[in-house]
């Protein structure tokens, strides 16, 4: 009986000599409590609990990764948008983050759900399509000055998705097209006018001598010609031209014995052109 007696102290007291050896991990701390009074923060590594004295509580320090829920959110345009996050916070102060708040993970999570919704709230859906870095910026700076009191760092807040109606994604789209449509007017309206200055210099250019005009009207008509077409139409001024430049030159008119005609220069007011398909194509003044 007295053997039974021993060997059951020898278990009791190797049970608690086992539970005085704690070891905390790296990124472990240990906030001990002697008698329900906060003592001290230990780790990491091997430490000593005395039993029935001091209480640990663990606390991981490494960075959380909290997703927070969809929510649903009305913009300050009365846009109904759902909306969710992802947050990275890690704990700072063990003691504070055991001491000031029950469940620090669901605080924060609890914090990140209302805040979202409040700060969203106060933009138009444009920003939260279009300036999400300063959004996520404000969220985290609001939820970073509120948990600070429990010893926790919020590190970074993401906005992941902004899921809105079939009808308003219609609506952008209509949108978007609109504002397309309105820029290309405008460059199309600055290219007219880009493209109307040019001209009115050529034609001040080519207004200086009537040399530079015919060239140009040469020049149209080499372009044309290699075109298939059955007419070609040929300046009458610039026929009214070339008749002032063989204005110092006597028409002639003379008919040999096998009836051949030289045409004089009244004769340029008509002029035919045949094609390659046998159609001719006459103007006259």
């Amino acid at each position: 009986m007295i053997e039974y007696f021993i060997i059951a102290i020898v278990l009791i007291v190797i049970s608690l000599l086992t539970s005085m050896f704690r070891i905390l991990r790296e990124y472990e701390r240990g906030v001990v409590f002697m008698l329900g009074r906060f003592q001290r923060v230990k780790g990491p590594g091997l430490i000593i609990i005395v039993p029935f004295i001091q209480q640990m509580v663990r606390v991981d320090l490494r960075t959380i990764v909290l997703d927070v829920p969809s929510q649903d959110v009305i913009s300050r345009d009365n846009v109904s948008v759902k909306v969710n996050a992802v947050l990275y916070f890690r704990v700072m102060d063990p003691q504070n983050a055991v001491i000031n708040v029950e469940n620090f993970y669901a605080a924060t999570s609890q914090l990140a759900q209302t805040t979202l919704r409040s700060v969203l709230g106060k933009h138009e859906l444009d920003d939260m399509l279009a300036s999400r870095d300063q959004l996520n910026t404000d969220i985290q700076e609001i939820l970073d000055s509120q948990t600070d009191a429990w010893g926790i760092k919020v590190a970074n807040v993401e906005i992941k998705h902004v899921d809105l109606d079939e009808s308003m994604i219609r609506v952008i789209a209509r949108q978007a097209e609109a504002e397309r449509s309105r820029r290309a007017k405008i460059i199309h309206a600055e290219g007219e006018h880009e493209a109307s200055k040019r001209l009115l210099e050529a034609a001040r250019t080519l207004s200086k001598r009537s040399e530079a005009l015919q060239l140009r009207y040469l020049q149209t008509l080499t372009e044309i010609s290699s075109d298939k077409t059955n007419t070609i139409v040929f300046p009458v001024d610039l026929l009214r031209d070339l008749r002032k430049g063989m204005a110092g030159m006597e028409p002639k008119e003379e008919e040999d014995d096998e009836g051949s005609y030289q045409a004089s220069s009244d004769d340029f007011a008509d002029v035919s052109f045949a094609t390659e398909g046998g159609d001719s194509g006459t103007e006259r003044k």
